[in-house]
This record gives C-alpha cells, structure tokens and sequence, in this order.
C-alpha cells in the first residue's frame, strides 16, 4: 500500500509517438447494451508481424483517453524501459450512470440498472473478439480492468466476479460510495448500505486477483461521518479493509496511492497512470 505525493513534474510528455497506433472499431451493435459500440484500441508498433502475444488491459471511460493521456504515458514508460508492451482496448461509454455500477443490484435510485448486461458485454463479447482478432495473451493472469469515478466502480465489481477473465483491477477515484439506501435515510449506514463493501464482505478469497486504488486529498469536500477524512478516502480505504479481511494482503494484493491535492478530474488520473502501469504491466 502506498500513501505519497506524485511527482508533478514526472507527467507524460509526447515522445516517440509511433510506439503506439491508434485504432477505432466503430458502430458495432450490440443487443446486451442495445447500443452500437465504439472502442479505442492501441496497439504496439509491429505487433502485426510480431510472434508474441501480448497483455490487455481493457479500460472503461475509453472518451477520456486523450484527457488521461493514455497513450502518451504507454510510451514514455516504453522508452523508459519500465514497461511491457500492452494492448489497451477503451471503451467508450454511453449511459454512465446505467451501463456502470454493481452487477447484481441498482444503487437506491435505481441507477446501474445495466451494468449486469455491460459486464456480460465485456466477458462475453468484447474480450472474445479481441482474442480472436489480435494477439492477445488469453490466460487472465495477463487482464487488467481499470475505470475512472463511476468506471472505477464498474472494473472493480467487473474484476472482482470475473476472476477467470481479470486478474487485476485499478480503481482511480472509484465510486464506491455506491448505496442501496440515501445517506438522509434514518437507517443508513456505512457498514450496511454500501454495495461493493457489501458484495466483498461476503464473498470468498479468490487466488490471483490484485488490486490498485488511488484517491486524491481532493476528491470531494464531503465527510457523512465527521471524522476529518473526505468520504472518497474513506470509501476506498473502508473497502481495503473488507478485502483484508477476506484475505487479501496490503502491499502483496492490494496497493494504494493516494495524491496530495488530487482532484476528481482527468489532470489527476493522467498523474496517477504511470503508478498503475507499471504495477499492473511492469518489467
């Protein structure tokens, strides 16, 4: 677990452009979502004439790609040698509020009411195509899922009930505040009420599977218990703890950054990306 202030003067900057290609799949429907799909992929240089497969990290929020600077970030940590070739495929989003969430129920505003199908989509669907299509590591020791805010949300309960397709997961400023009740109901709690808390408490250790959170000071300015720490903070650290207790062990399993006046926003998460890079794809 680590808990530090990220070098501002460490962010990616545009070298070596032609270390990455982009390309677009577009416009394909599909009847899970009910919607056509466009999804960014980047792709090592070569990767067409090469012997190799390689790993894939499947990222939620694929419209913020540019913004986090994604791209730009794989190859930097390429030149630098800190990195293993990837292929990244970002999907883009649609209804956010619907498609992401926890699987298995709707938050108190019935909201995730399609997250159940969007899951299916990229176990069922996407990754299939993908491994069909390029080369691709198939064995999910080599698939990571990650998402921003509401994404974060979405790779975590993806990650965390797919073990056989993910192996790791990041979560940048994740949504895991995520409730089956308002916090202005009298009998809300924390302990109760908060779905993925809930859904990791009684679940089982499932060998293999890692985590990556990261949390900025400024995330938010809420703080439902009083206690000094802004809720955000205390939803991802509250969540490390249930893990814990499952089985899974800080530093080995789990690791945390958190970003002294990290914002939730694009600027932070493209601060925080090389952190998780090179955790999740490091040499």
């Amino acid at each position: 677990m680590i808990i530090k202030e990220t070098d501002k003067n460490n962010l990616p900057t545009h070298t070596n452009s032609d270390l990455y290609s982009r390309e677009k799949l577009t416009g394909i429907y599909t009847k899970l979502l009910e919607r056509k799909v466009d999804v960014e992929l980047l792709l090592p240089a070569g990767f067409k004439n090469s012997t190799k497969k390689y790993p894939l990290l499947i990222l939620n929020d694929g419209q913020d790609n540019n913004a986090v600077q994604v791209k730009e970030t794989l190859e930097r940590l390429t030149v630098e040698n800190k990195l293993n070739e990837i292929i990244v495929a970002a999907v883009v989003a649609a209804d956010r509020m619907q498609e992401y969430g926890i699987a298995a129920k709707s938050d108190y505003q019935g909201r995730g009411s399609v997250a159940k199908n969007y899951t299916r989509y990229i176990t069922m669907e996407l990754i299939p195509y993908l491994l069909y299509k390029y080369p691709i590591e198939p064995s999910a020791y080599h698939h990571a899922i990650a998402g921003y805010s509401l994404g974060g949300l979405s790779a975590m309960d993806i990650a965390w009930n797919n073990p056989e397709v993910f192996s790791k997961v990041g979560v940048f400023s994740g949504s895991l505040w995520w409730r089956r009740r308002d916090t202005s109901n009298r009998f809300y709690s924390d302990y109760r009420d908060r779905l993925m808390h809930q859904q990791v408490r009684r679940g089982k250790f499932k060998p293999g599977l890692k985590f990556w959170f990261q949390a900025g000071t400024q995330d938010e300015r809420s703080d439902r218990n009083k206690n000094g720490i802004i809720d955000s903070i205390d939803d991802t650290l509250d969540l490390i703890v249930e893990l814990t207790k499952v089985g899974y062990r800080p530093f080995h399993d789990i690791q945390y950054l958190e970003i002294k006046e990290g914002k939730h926003n694009a600027a932070t998460w493209a601060e925080a990306m090389p952190h998780f890079l090179t955790w999740a794809f490091g040499k």
